[in-house]
């Protein structure tokens, strides 16, 4: 690792992505008090986190890769498990309440070892948040899960999301995109680049990219007339992905459809995908 240092706040979720061997999980582990850094300090809800201390990691829920359940438990008692390390007050209504948050109602009373890979995986976010933690480290949390399981998990990490932090480790690009207000791209064990999705497209993009509807078709030779144009591609019927240098290129588009008398029915800025941003900030070294 090489001077990996970023902030997470109360009520974000971050993306937090490299290809494999990044040092991705290195990070999570040195977040969670499994490893400690050579150098620099972790800080986690104003605490130092030290492998040795056992209270600085006490508001933080971690559900690693490679889920490491008790497989011979059934699923109540390796929860009832977990809730007493933690010491929970109300064990059984905390252990009732994550089951119904993760979905795990009609698998609760089977062990863990009959369970598929989707519903093992939320047997682990079910441990994660059973302390009720401020900060949660999610690394591959939906693997395993069919679409309607995703739905599912993706709707409780946004609501989770509302008032924890979270860091959310994936390799699914389309989870990012759905999920994250930011990310972090880690690579060779440094960070090449930090910021919401919108902010690392247009850093990454010299053209500024608009989708617009018009009301009708646009000869092409009329759209040079816009204020800034490059290029245009036809996308659909009466619709064009403009290209230009300018960040007003939306209000230069709006100027020359007065000027032709033309109706926008539809305009949005284009933003590369988060897949298109990872690979280029992944692969050019």
């Amino acid at each position: 690792m090489d001077d990996v240092s970023f902030n997470v706040g109360k009520g974000e979720i971050l993306g937090f992505l490299g290809p494999n061997g990044a040092g991705k999980t290195t990070t999570m582990r040195m977040i969670t008090g499994y490893l400690s850094p050579n150098e620099g300090q972790i800080i986690v809800n104003d605490k130092i986190v030290a492998e040795e201390d056992s209270t600085s990691r006490a508001g933080i829920g971690y559900l690693p890769e490679h889920n490491p359940v008790y497989l011979d438990m059934y699923v109540k008692e390796y929860l009832r498990y977990v809730a007493r390390i933690y010491q929970l007050t109300e064990p059984w209504k905390r252990i009732n309440d994550v089951i119904g948050l993760t979905g795990l109602k009609s698998e609760s009373h089977k062990i863990i070892r009959q369970l598929s890979k989707g519903y093992r995986q939320r047997v682990g976010l079910a441990q994660a948040i059973i302390h009720d933690p401020e900060v949660l480290i999610l690394d591959e949390a939906t693997s395993g899960l069919d679409p309607n399981q995703l739905i599912e998990i993706r709707q409780l990490i946004r609501e989770l999301g509302k008032d924890k932090t979270i860091l959310l480790s994936t390799h699914i690009m389309q989870e990012v995109q759905a999920l994250c207000d930011r990310v972090v791209i880690i690579h060779k064990g440094k960070i090449v680049a930090d910021g919401n999705i919108q902010m690392l497209s247009q850093g990454l993009s010299e053209l500024y990219k608009v989708e617009v509807t018009f009301s009708r078709l646009v000869a092409d030779l009329t759209f040079a007339e816009i204020n800034g144009y490059i290029a245009h591609q036809k996308t659909g019927n009466l619709k064009y992905i403009i290209s230009g240098k300018e960040n007003t290129l939306n209000e230069a588009i709006f100027d020359f459809a007065v000027s032709k008398n033309l109706k926008i029915l539809e305009m949005s800025t284009v933003q590369e995908s988060v897949e298109n941003i990872f690979q280029q900030l992944t692969q050019a070294s």
